[in-house]
């Protein structure tokens, strides 16, 4: 009988175990999900920018609305708190490479939340404000 109970707390470590790893799979594709469109994004931003020699914040803030308006802000808002919700239920103290990881895609999930409420309050700074 000592045996079983053995094999069943092991057992169950090593469901724990694969639970914070699919939490952290699963954490680090919405963190790094929205940098591929984000990056294309931007990209076409400043090309178009230097192709039409604009310059100034309006010109920047057209290029971001239309990343962002592709991308979805929702999806965007919603993938990234789920993610820094699911990294941080990966923590553990034996897995050291998979802590950094998870500590560097909250820091990239973060950025982007940033980024996002930067866009609303430039895009409601633009709309409500003459200069």
């Amino acid at each position: 009988m000592g045996g079983r109970e053995e094999a069943g707390e092991g057992g169950e470590v090593g469901v724990v175990e694969e639970l914070k790893k699919k939490r952290f799979l699963w954490g680090v594709l919405l963190a790094w999900a929205p940098w591929i469109p984000t990056l294309i994004g931007i990209g076409y931003a400043f090309r178009g920018i230097s192709e039409q020699k604009a310059t100034g914040l309006g010109a920047v803030a057209g290029g971001l609305t239309e990343l962002f308006v592709v991308c979805g802000i929702g999806a965007i808002l919603v993938g990234q708190v789920a993610a820094i919700v699911l990294l941080f239920r990966t923590f553990s103290p034996g897995h050291w490479v998979r802590s950094s990881f998870s500590m560097l895609s909250i820091c990239a999930s973060g950025l982007m939340l940033f980024l996002v409420g930067l866009f609303f309050w430039l895009s409601w700074f633009q709309t409500h404000h003459s200069f």
